[in-house]
């Protein structure tokens, strides 16, 4: 493949999802300084988020996402107080999680991996990409380590959640937010490098089927 850039370089999550650790892990120590007051946890996730947005906006993001962002950690705190239970802070990012392994795993078995979708759409393709039988199957195959991340995480909140461990909540959403999402852009990165044909020219530049009128048969 000829170009240089690594789906870390065209996606961007790594950044988004550091974002993201900030307002779960302010949540617990607000909670933890508060004596365990959940009105003192939402209430300085949702200042964290704020600045963190307001960060966001100042470099440049777009509204809607920072808004989007915001949003969700407002929901996630209101989730929590309605309840009562700390723990359900982290209630959203469980069922989220779980949609999402779910839509991804359906996108591969439809043959309309996101993982195409989302960088066909970076590239401005739209829907060029699953023409080339080399590319829908390097996105099916890498897509799957984009469910497994899902899976991964759902393996280790469920349990935390249900026994109410609201300190490791916080702590495994740190880890499994930033970290994660970077090996999984390394990793599905090198599945579709090694899917590919050495001849391929790269995802910026799909093929027709004609090309390889079988390639995509088999995923």
């Amino acid at each position: 493949m000829a170009e240089p850039e690594s789906l870390a370089d065209l996606l961007g999550g790594r950044r988004a999802a550091l974002d993201a650790t900030v307002p779960p892990v302010v949540f617990v120590a607000g909670w933890l300084a508060g004596g365990r007051s959940i009105w003192a946890g939402a209430g300085a996730a949702i200042v964290a988020a704020a600045i963190v947005g307001g960060l966001r906006l100042r470099q440049g993001d777009k509204p809607r996402a920072v808004l989007i962002g915001l949003l969700g950690v407002c929901v996630a705190a209101i989730v929590a107080l309605r309840t009562g239970r700390a723990e359900d802070f982290f209630l959203i990012q469980i069922v989220s999680n779980a949609a999402s392994a779910l839509a991804w795993a359906v996108s591969i078995v439809v043959r309309w991996p996101l993982l195409g979708v989302i960088v066909g759409a970076v590239l401005g393709q739209k829907t060029r990409w699953r023409r080339d039988p080399a590319l829908l199957r390097a996105y099916s195959r890498g897509s799957w380590i984009w469910v497994l991340q899902y899976v991964v995480r759902l393996a280790v909140f469920v349990p935390l959640w249900a026994a109410h461990a609201v300190v490791a909540l916080g702590v495994a959403r740190g880890v499994l937010t930033w970290p994660l999402v970077a090996a999984c852009l390394a990793v599905s990165w090198w599945i579709i490098q090694r899917s590919l044909p050495a001849e391929h020219p790269g995802l910026r530049h799909p093929r027709d089927a004609s090309a390889s009128p079988a390639g995509a048969d088999h995923l």
